[in-house]
Parts: structure tokens; sequence; C-alpha cells
């Protein structure tokens, strides 16, 4: 009888240091430690003759929303991109911009912008905007149009869908 358990007790053996690991619970998951994107530029155009709601929200990470009335689009900017945005609003001071710019009264029809960048919040009529932040705006409508007509309006942007 002795002869037949030495095979077994190896086999036995085994089965409970399995189970017995089994038993000692799961490792923890692993936690995901990167922070999710921060907002970059957050664009809004509204009003005008036609009546434009446009929002272009363009992430750090060069993720961009761009939605409208009826659409809703997302492209990536690369790290030129990102770069070329950043002088832009670098160079039109918008740190130191009023944060409102208001049309006279009795102005109809005036497409008003909003630009967040960096924590500051600027809103601006198209007549009374500040000529630095006109180059800015600029450059933002230009990301709206290039994703409204599938073409890059910016031979420079490698913009992707």
């Amino acid at each position: 009888m002795n002869i037949k358990l030495r095979p077994i007790l190896p086999v036995v053996i085994l089965i409970f240091v399995l189970a017995g690991a089994g038993c000692l619970g799961t490792g923890t998951p692993a936690v995901n430690t990167m922070a999710p994107p921060a907002m970059f530029v957050d664009y809004h155009r509204s009003g005008g003759i036609d009546g434009v709601d446009d929002r272009l929200v363009i992430f750090d990470n060069g993720v961009a929303v761009v939605s409208g009335r009826s659409t809703r689009n997302e492209l990536s900017l690369n790290a030129t991109d990102i770069a070329l945005i950043s002088a832009l609003f670098n160079q039109s001071d918008f740190s130191q911009l009023q944060a409102n710019y208001s049309a006279p009264h009795g102005s109809a029809d005036v497409v008003t912008y909003t630009i967040s960048y960096h924590g500051k919040t600027v809103t601006a009529a198209e007549t009374a905007m500040p000529p630095s932040l006109k180059t800015v705006v600029e450059e933002l409508d230009r990301i709206l149009q290039s994703v409204s007509t599938q073409k890059s309006a910016y031979p420079t942007l490698g913009i992707t869908r």
C-alpha cells in the first residue's frame, strides 16, 4: 500500500497548493494614473444673420471636438498645431484682454465669440473685437471650416479625422 501512495501524494499536494493559491484573492487591478486631458481652448461663436451656433473644444492632447446645430465631429491636431495655436494666443496678449467686448446697443444680428484659454474667458462681439483677438478668431474659424468642408484650411496643420 505504501508503494501506491507515492505517485498519488505529489498530485494531491499539487492540487492543495493550486487550490490554496486561488483562495488568496486576486491581484489589485492596475490603476490608470494618467490624468484626463485638460481643456486647451474652448471656442464658441453664436448669433449673426445666419444664426450660427458652433463650438470647438481643443484638449491638450490634440483631440478636438467640433459641434454645431446638426453636426458633431472629432479631429486630431498634432503637436505643431497646438504650438501654433498657443503662439497665436500669446501674440494676441490674450491674458491681458478684458473679459467682455460688447456690441454697441442697437446692433442686431451680431456674431458673438466666447473664447476660453488657460483659465481666462473673453467674450467679444464681432463689431467690438480688439484687433489682436481677430487673428485668433480667424484661425479658430479656419479649423471649424476645415472640418465642415473635410479639407484642411491650414496647409501647415496636420488635421486628421
